[in-house]
């Protein structure tokens, strides 16, 4: 399949370069070219421009924030303007429910198909090709991109017609995630306080009561204080935290966990954490108990 790929960061590159191992005729996008450079040597194509990207039966984007996006679909040359009349614009990105319900009519006004696809897991995950992909659009913009998403994940939900429910998928699961960041880092307090060795606790947690990807693996994050290199930046978390927020605001739900988790991020903030992982917040507990930076 022909297509195109804009967004070249720590999980664009992955997936990218998985799509290129499942044999589809890629073209790579990214705002500081040099980053093409390791996926043209694999076999994809570098567009100079968006529109370049855009010549295909499907162009996928995955950046950083609303801002990002709503450039290079609304700009001058953008994907709004290049893409072929049933062609595919499908997002990975994690943006807000507002952004995917405008592109998602955008795209219809201009004969073309949107599907919102953010993904789950990390930049790991994206090298490896084993990708979650959450899904909302029709049935056959779906099915014409199951290849790519088969080359990229190792499962893909279905969550109905309507592009926005996918990203309020991703922004829920997203709040769980800091959840268990949050939940972790207060326990790990308190039993490393009192003495206990914070890598044995978690491997009791993990090896019974939660034995759940996340919590072994934010959990050795936080037992081992390793935030650096974030795989996921705080400034992002941060981010997607204010999303989640926006839309349980749209739709009257309290969400109070989600507030003092704001907060958490606002504090990282303050105290120069732009750098670190957002699992970095987790940080905050152990000061709180008096137990150092």
């Amino acid at each position: 399949m022909k297509v195109g790929f804009i967004g070249l960061g720590s999980m664009g590159s992955g997936i990218a370069a998985n799509l290129l191992k499942a044999g589809h005729e890629v073209t790579v996008y990214n705002r500081t070219a040099s980053k093409a450079e390791p996926l043209v040597k694999q076999g994809a194509r570098h567009a100079l421009k968006v529109a370049d990207a855009c010549q295909g039966d499907v162009v996928m984007t995955m950046l950083a924030d609303d801002p990002a996006l709503e450039g290079v679909t609304f700009g001058d040359g953008g994907i709004l303007a290049a893409l072929r009349q049933g062609a595919v614009h499908s997002s990975l990105s994690t943006i807000s429910v507002a952004l995917s319900e405008k592109l998602a009519s955008a795209h219809a006004e201009h004969g073309q198909r949107y599907l919102s696809s953010p993904v789950f897991g990390r930049p790991e995950a994206a090298a490896a090709g084993k990708l979650f992909v959450t899904v909302a659009g029709t049935a056959d913009a779906v099915d014409t991109c199951m290849p790519l998403f088969e080359a990229i994940g190792q499962k893909t939900f279905h969550f109905g017609t309507r592009p926005a429910d996918a990203n309020l998928v991703k922004l829920s699961g997203n709040f769980l995630i800091t959840c268990v960041i949050e939940s972790l880092a207060e326990a790990m307090a308190l039993v490393g306080k009192a003495g206990l060795d914070q890598h044995q606790f978690l491997d009791f947690l993990t090896s019974t009561l939660f034995v759940a990807p996340v919590y072994k693996t934010y959990g050795a994050m936080i037992a081992d204080k390793k935030f650096e290199p974030a795989g996921f930046s705080a400034p992002l978390g941060w981010k997607d935290n204010r999303l989640v927020l926006a839309a349980a605001e749209t739709l009257r739900v309290p969400l109070p966990l989600a507030s003092l988790i704001y907060n958490r991020f606002v504090t990282l903030m303050a105290h120069g954490g732009e750098s670190l992982d957002w699992s970095a917040i987790s940080k905050l507990a152990a000061e709180d108990a008096g137990r150092g930076k």
